[in-house]
Formats: C-alpha cells, sequence, structure tokens
C-alpha cells in the first residue's frame, strides 16, 4: 500500500512538473503564437462539436428515411394482401427490386409470401413478439453482412391477422455517413491549418507596427527625447498606441529640458553667494590690512541667509515636485491639520510695521483652511517679500473669505506687471528686471514656490490689478476653506 501510495505521489510530481514547463512555455510565447493556439483551438472545438452534430442529424435523417420507406412498402403490400389481388407478389417482386426484402407473415407464423432474397426463410421476427401497429428493429440477415432495418406492420387478411415484414439494409446510410465523417476528417485539419496560418500572418502583420513602435523606443534616450515613434495611419489601438507614447515623449522631453533649464538656474544662483564668499576671503588671506572684521561678517551672514533661503527654496520645490510625481494632492507637509490663515497674516503685518518703514495696512477675517502652516507661511513670507522689494511707499494685506474659499490680497504700490508676464513671473527663475541686482532682485524663486505650494492645497494665484484702481500690483491667493 505505501508503495502504490508513494508511485501515485510520483505521478502527481511528474505531471505538476509538466504543467508548470506547458505554463512557462504559454507565457512565454508572443501574442503571435498565443493567438494562434487560441484561433486554433477555439475552431478546432467548433469543428468538432459542428462535426458531431452534423452526422448525428445526418444518421438520424437516414433512419427516418429508411423507415419511412419501409412503412410505405409495407403498407402497400399490406393493403394488396387484405383485397387478396393477384399482384400481390408482384408487388413484392417490385420492392425487392428497389433493394427491399418482403415477407408476409399469416397469424400461425408462416410466410404466405416473401420476396425471393427470403424464400424458404423463417420470419424475419417473432410475429408474437412485434404485437400490433409498426415496430422497427435492427437484425442480420442471412444472405448479406451488412445489418437491415426492419419494419413490421399487423393487419387483418380475411378476419386473420397477419404481419408484414419490410427490410432495407443500413449499408447505405453506414457508407453515406463514413463519407462524411472521411469528408469532415479531412476537412477539419485543413480549416484548422488554414485558420492557424491566417490568425499567425494576420496577428503578425498588426503586431508590426507595435514592434516598430518598441524598437524606437529602445533606441531612444535620456540624452535625446527628440526622436519620435511612426504615427499608423487609422484610429486603431495601434494608432492610438503610437500617439498615446508621443505624447509621452513630448511631456518626457518637457520635464527633461525643464530639469536641465533647472539645474542650471540652480547652479548659476548658487554659484553667485559662493564666488562672493571666496572672493572675501581671498582677500581676507592676501591683504589682511584690508579687510575689516565686521564688515567680512557681516557679508558672510548675508550671503550665508541668501544661501540658506535658496538651498531652502530648491529642497521646497523638489519635494513638491516628487508629490506631483507621486500623483499625491495632499499639502506638502507631512501632515495636512487645520491653519488659521488670519493668525498667519497677523503675524506677517507685526513683522512688516518692526522691519520696515513701509505704510503697512491690514485688513482680516477669520479664515481657516487644511494643509501644512509652515508651508502656508512660506507662501505668505514670499508675497510679502516681492511686495516689500517693489513698493514704493505701502503694502496692504487683505484676508477675507466667501462660502468656499479664502481669499488672500497681498497689495503693493510699485511698478505694475505687464499682462503678458503675469503667468510667467510664476516660472522659476524668472525676474522681470534682470538690470537689477541679484541682492535686491531675489533669485527668482520666491513666487515659484508660491504657486507650487498652492496648486498642491488644492488653490489657486494670479496677478492682478488693485481693486481700488490705484497703481500697484496685487497678488490674489484663494485657499479652500477647512471642510469646504
Amino acid at each position: 500500500m505505501a508503495v502504490r501510495f508513494r508511485e501515485r505521489g510520483a505521478v502527481r510530481g511528474r505531471l505538476g512538473v509538466l504543467a508548470a514547463r506547458v505554463v512557462t512555455l504559454w507565457r512565454g510565447a508572443g501574442v503571435q503564437v498565443r493567438s494562434t493556439v487560441a484561433a486554433v483551438l477555439v475552431q478546432a472545438l467548433v469543428v468538432v462539436a459542428a462535426g458531431g452534430l452534423l452526422l448525428l442529424l445526418l444518421r438520424d435523417d437516414l433512419r427516418q428515411s429508411l423507415e419511412a420507406s419501409n412503412l410505405a412498402t409495407a403498407q402497400s403490400v399490406q393493403a394488396l394482401a387484405e383485397v387478396d389481388r393477384p399482384d400481390l407478389q408482384a408487388a413484392i417482386d417490385a420492392a425487392a427490386r428497389r433493394r427491399a426484402a418482403v415477407q408476409l407473415v399469416d397469424a400461425d407464423g408462416q410466410v404466405v409470401a416473401s420476396s425471393a432474397d427470403l424464400r424458404g426463410a423463417a420470419p424475419l421476427l417473432d410475429p408474437a413478439t412485434v404485437g400490433t401497429g409498426t415496430h422497427h428493429a435492427k437484425v442480420h440477415l442471412p444472405f448479406d453482412d451488412d445489418a437491415y432495418l426492419v419494419t413490421s406492420l399487423s393487419g387483418e387478411v380475411d378476419g386473420a391477422r397477419s404481419t408484414v415484414f419490410v427490410a432495407q439494409s443500413l449499408g447505405t446510410g453506414e457508407d453515406t455517413l463514413h463519407a462524411a465523417a472521411a469528408g469532415l476528417a479531412v476537412a477539419g485539419p485543413l480549416l484548422l491549418l488554414a485558420v492557424g496560418v491566417a490568425t499567425y500572418v494576420f496577428v503578425g502583420r498588426s503586431l508590426r507596427p507595435v514592434s516598430r513602435i518598441r524598437r524606437t523606443v529602445e533606441g531612444i534616450s535620456h540624452r535625446d527625447l527628440s526622436e519620435r515613434v511612426d504615427q499608423p495611419p487609422g484610429a486603431d489601438e495601434v494608432a492610438k498606441l503610437a500617439t498615446t507614447m508621443n505624447d509621452m515623449l513630448d511631456r518626457l522631453e518637457g520635464g527633461e529640458a525643464v530639469r536641465r533649464q533647472f539645474v542650471s538656474d540652480a547652479s548659476h544662483e548658487l554659484r553667485s553667494p559662493v564666488a562672493t564668499l571666496r572672493a572675501a576671503a581671498d582677500i581676507a588671506l592676501t591683504q589682511p590690512g584690508r579687510t575689516d572684521t565686521a564688515d567680512l561678517a557681516r557679508l558672510v551672514r548675508g550671503e550665508s541667509q541668501r544661501l540658506d533661503r535658496l538651498v531652502s527654496d530648491l529642497l521646497l520645490l523638489a519635494r513638491l515636485d516628487e508629490r506631483g510625481r507621486a500623483g499625491t494632492d495632499a499639502g506638502p507637509g507631512p501632515e495636512r491639520e487645520e491653519v488659521d490663515l488670519d493668525d498667519l497674516v497677523t503675524e506677517e503685518h507685526r513683522r512688516l510695521r518692526g522691519t520696515t518703514g513701509l505704510d503697512v495696512t491690514l485688513h482680516r477675517e477669520p479664515a481657516r483652511v487644511l494643509g501644512d502652516a509652515s508651508a502656508l507661511a512660506r507662501v505668505l513670507r514670499n508675497l510679502v517679500d516681492n511686495a516689500v522689494r517693489h513698493a514704493r511707499s505701502s503694502v496692504a494685506l487683505d484676508l477675507r473669505h466667501n462660502a468656499s474659499h479664502a481669499v488672500l490680497v497681498v497689495t503693493n504700490d510699485g511698478a505694475p506687471v505687464p499682462p503678458a508676464d503675469r503667468e510667467r513671473i510664476f516660472d522659476r527663475f524668472v525676474r522681470l528686471d534682470e538690470s537689477r541686482a541679484r541682492d535686491a532682485g531675489g533669485s527668482g524663486l520666491g513666487l515659484a514656490v508660491v504657486r507650487d505650494v498652492v496648486s498642491a492645497h488644492g488653490g489657486s494665484v494670479r496677478v492682478a490689478d488693485p481693486d481700488d484702481g490705484a497703481p500697484g500690483t496685487s497678488f490674489r491667493v484663494e485657499l479652500p476653506l477647512g471642510g469646504a
């Protein structure tokens, strides 16, 4: 018993290995091969099912035709026997010429009349067992190797019961079935072969543009994203794939161009304070008599603060870009919390009044949003610093809210931003007045940080003219209220 169990386990193990190999081969085959195999298998099922049904229907039709022919002959012989016509034997002989064997048997089981093939033979069926009415049976006759279908019909002749037996060979019908089966056996594989070849060719031609797209994409590197895949004619799935691939390459090329420009601009911005610090250090080392310690300390502190702001802005923008690529719409901080914007505006107003000589006005309404408090404080600080940098005499902070959004407006009375530049100034490292010193003009990242942080919080920012029609520029920020 244990040996039998081990043998069964070994057989199951071999079957499992074989199934695993088949699955591996199937997965490794290409779409063209798998489609061909699937089409041939489906067509084979259809051919087998349709061929089997056809043979069954043909067999039943042949049998029904033979039964109907036997019954008609039996009824004719029975009618002649009832009227006792002298041409009964002639009718039996005529039926024999139609390849039918006929017997007329009386109630005692004696053969009254028969065709030449059955003369001297016993009744084809026992009259006592066939009963009345019509009965069909399959028998073998002594004079032929083929099976015969016998139909019996009972009736009354001169008041006595008689039975007519009519037999016809099943060989012709069986030959027809064999011929049909042979035809299916030949035509079926040919049909499967034609389906397989046609599927293989058609699928291969359909996948040819996909192969070209794959080869083209394989040859594209990050160093040159200008190449595009060929756009096949039509609007089928392959054409849509080519369109999608070209759109993706357009986005990648645009993103790569932005990245390279960003790296170039960032390197340039970082180089300036580093060069200033290096020059100051060189002067302090080579000409110590010309260097004032306090001036050097102020210079180092100022450039260090500038580097700190620049690096902080770059890190924040990089973090926002990374979260955008990850597909999240959450704020830039690790957690989202309720933030009172009116508190942030109050703190910034207090800072401005203590650090600038500008006329600073404030209007605020309670407004609470959901987001990152430090990032939103950075937005407000950047907008206020930008306003101070360009203001002539005054800066205004205005915080209001409507049914769904908090609206923050920071206005300065400096030169207005030209309408053509009101979108461009939110790009990274953009300065509208390139002739200004970098110390006065900033790094060009502050407004980019504002736009990205506000967008990450589901809000919007734009440049507008002051609401009261006075000269100057207003930056209008809208943020969804908490719970809105």
